[in-house]
């Protein structure tokens, strides 16, 4: 008998793969990292910094002036956990990228990460792009490189230089005049402008002048004209009698002369694409946009929008450039889109290129959409309002960029009688061109009737009118960046915090969308004319920042620029310290008595203006709001008055005097009568050119008023 025996195998245990390990790139904000590790894929591992990771520390200079400058870096209060999820995420990674933003300020950043997270700066672990977008980001992996240190040097120069004047100015006005007060370059230079521009308006004198607008007709065709000159000379109207001896010259009844006519073929060519100064202006003066809010959007439309199915896909080129330029493939695309959309009579066979402000580095694009096919109605959906808004403007710009030039048939037509002479301009839109798509709807036609030489026309009527010269204007957030860009002080960069500054530290207030010093402004203004002049010399400090620029060429040497200022400075805050008397602001009184203690109250200057304190303080800590009644009973308790505030963002709003009793509030202004239909309290509305008296909901409107 044979028996047979199953032999049982032995399996062998199973060993447990350990993951592989993956690429960790670093980026400074989630939204970007959310955006980005879709697109490489599962072997990368995308994490946010937040931001810088180290600085100069708060408490102190932070700047070893003997030892060639030499700044002393700490990792950055809060951000502690984040630096620990760094080192652990770095320590598990097959290789580490730094991918911050492609300018100084994100060079900066990935040296500070390559030191605390120990990698060497001469590693090829950074990489760059000036989109993000799916082709960008790869690409940029294909060939990435060593920190530049040339660019973080040029960083670096500027923080220490913003240090060493900070740090040595702004004690000295915490001395001599109060607490909380800060100087710095591009800051000083700003408040500066506003300071010049308000003397300019104080100290001008307005200068009559006169013109004289006429209306005349040919047949039953009627068209205006405007007086030119005499003689064949053009004469200025500075007063009546001069222009009551014009008239006297004239015979309303007798036909006038046409004796010259011009016609014109006019080209208006289209702009460049936006630079980051000339987005933040344009956004001011058409989108109404204050320039944190315009840099906030922008950022947001550059790290990614999640778009449905499409998921994130950075919508906008990077919005920190002074570069009008534009790449072979941003143009070829342009141009597929008008053939397709517009025809190719719009489409430019040589775009128009910008002209590059001097000093600008042209180290980036033109701020850009990153697909000219992606549409702003095709991204509504997917926007905040504010978004979609910028999205439209900078999408338009950049396609109106590519297009041919708008054409306009102009009629210059001169009419005479008794040697008097009038001029009537007439234009005709011939071709649209690239106002098809970035209009700012002024193009209306201005026709003339068809007229010749010899023919002649009547006078309907003349109207002599009275004018004054007017002062100039205050800046504007647009007109004052505008305005530093062109004396090359301060870069892309620097307009938003610069403009934030000087309002926080309320040196200038915005009145009217219009910058107006405060009187603690100009305290600061004339301590830094007085004591420190290079600091509000624009030709210094333009100087300055290209000798930053030159540091980033890797041109000049970053402790020489900084030696060759501070010395002079440095001798200059010393003469200060010894010589500059303490400034007393002394404390206007309120004309009531504190409700506490019964010490008399005065005005106080506080970060969002003036305000009621006790002037018993420290001892006595009352304070109360300085508030504006404007003459109407509360219409929610009918007992308070509704009175007049301001938001912490400056915005004005109207609330109930027995707050917090009576919690009634309301953003437009009350005029204390009720709608005649629903009997809801009506409100004044701020409309263009005037004010319109509506009920909020909608059921009752008043004519408006100029």
């Amino acid at each position: 008998m044979v028996t047979s025996t199953t032999t049982k195998k032995k399996t062998k245990p199973k060993v447990k793969r350990k993951p592989a390990k993956k690429n960790l790139v670093i980026v400074e904000s989630p939204a970007k990292a959310k955006t980005i590790e879709k697109y490489l894929g599962r072997s990368y591992k995308v994490i946010a910094s937040k931001g810088h990771v180290r600085d100069l520390p708060k408490s102190s200079m932070g700047v070893d002036i003997e030892h060639d400058y030499d700044p002393h870096y700490i990792s950055i209060r809060g951000k502690g956990d984040t630096i620990k999820e760094l080192r652990s995420a770095a320590k598990k990674a097959k290789k580490v990228y730094l991918a911050a933003d492609p300018d100084r300020e994100g060079e900066s950043i990935a040296w500070h990460l390559s030191h605390i997270l120990k990698l060497d700066p001469n590693d090829d672990n950074r990489v760059v792009f000036n989109e993000i977008t799916k082709d960008a980001v790869k690409e940029s992996f294909n060939h990435p490189r060593s920190i530049d240190m040339d660019l973080v040097d040029a960083q670096q120069a500027r923080r220490i230089l913003d240090r060493l004047v900070g740090y040595s100015i702004s004690p000295l006005l915490w001395q001599k005049v109060k607490k909380g007060l800060s100087a710095g370059r591009v800051q000083s230079i700003a408040l500066w402008l506003i300071i010049e521009r308000e003397k300019e308006i104080t100290a001008f004198k307005p200068e009559e002048y006169w013109t004289i607008d006429s209306e005349f007709k040919k047949g039953r065709s009627k068209f205006k004209a405007s007086f030119y000159g005499v003689n064949g000379k053009k004469k200025d109207l500075p007063n009546n009698e001069v222009v009551q001896e014009i008239l006297k010259q004239l015979d309303p009844k007798a036909p006038f002369d046409i004796t010259k006519v011009t016609k014109k073929e006019r080209k208006r060519q289209p702009q460049p694409p936006f630079t980051t100064s000339t987005m933040q202006q344009e956004a001011n003066r058409k989108l109404n946009y204050r320039t944190r809010k315009t840099m906030m959007a922008a950022q947001q439309l550059y790290e990614g929008i999640n778009l449905g199915k499409e998921g994130n896909q950075g919508l906008i080129t990077y919005m920190r450039t002074d570069s009008t330029r534009i790449s072979a493939i941003a143009k070829h695309e342009a141009a597929q889109y008008l053939h397709n959309e517009l025809g190719e009579q719009y489409a430019a066979t040589k775009p128009i290129k910008g002209k590059l402000p001097e000093g600008a580095q042209d180290a980036h694009e033109a701020i850009r959409p990153t697909s000219v096919f992606r549409t702003p109605d095709s991204v509504k959906e997917y926007l905040t309002k504010d978004q979609f808004r910028l999205y439209q403007m900078i999408w338009s710009r950049f396609v109106a960029s590519q297009m041919t030039p708008a054409v306009m048939d102009t009629m210059t037509v001169t009419i005479e009688q008794n040697n008097v002479i009038f001029r009537a301009n007439g234009s005709k839109m011939k071709f649209d061109g690239f106002l098809k798509v970035y209009g700012d709807g002024k193009e209306k036609d201005n026709l003339l009737p068809d007229l010749t030489v010899g023919d002649q026309v009547d006078l309907v009527n003349n109207k002599p009118d009275q004018h004054f010269t007017q002062p100039p204007a205050r800046y504007s957030e647009a007109t004052l960046i505008k305005t530093l860009e062109e004396k090359g002080v301060g870069r892309p960069s620097t307009y938003s915090p610069t403009l934030e500054t000087i309002q926080r530290r309320y040196y200038v207030k915005l009145v009217g969308k219009r910058f107006e010093p405060t009187e603690l402004g100009e305290i600061v203004n004339s301590i830094i004319v007085d004591y420190f002049p290079d600091i509000v010399n624009v030709d210094f400090t333009a100087n300055l920042e290209n000798e930053l620029d030159e540091i980033e060429e890797g041109q000049e040497n970053w402790v020489k620029v900084i030696d060759e200022f501070y010395q002079p400075f440095s001798t200059e805050v010393q003469k200060a310290t010894e010589n500059m008397e303490k400034v007393q602001i002394k404390d206007e009184p309120a004309g009531f008595n504190c409700d506490i203690c019964g010490a008399p109250m005065v005005v106080k200057m506080g970060r969002y203006g003036k305000f009621h304190a006790c002037s018993r303080f420290p001892d006595c800590r009352n304070t109360k709001a300085i508030v504006k009644e404007i003459g109407v009973t509360c219409p929610k308790c009918h007992e308070g008055q509704v009175i007049e505030r301001k938001s912490k963002k400056n915005r004005v709003f109207y609330g109930c005097s027995r707050f917090p009793e009576c919690d009634f509030i309301s953003w437009d202004k009350p005029v204390g009568r009720n709608c005649p239909k629903d009997q809801h309290f009506l409100v004044e509305k701020k409309i263009k050119g005037g004010t319109q008296v509506v009920c909020p909901n909608g059921d009752y409107e008043e004519a408006p008023q100029k």
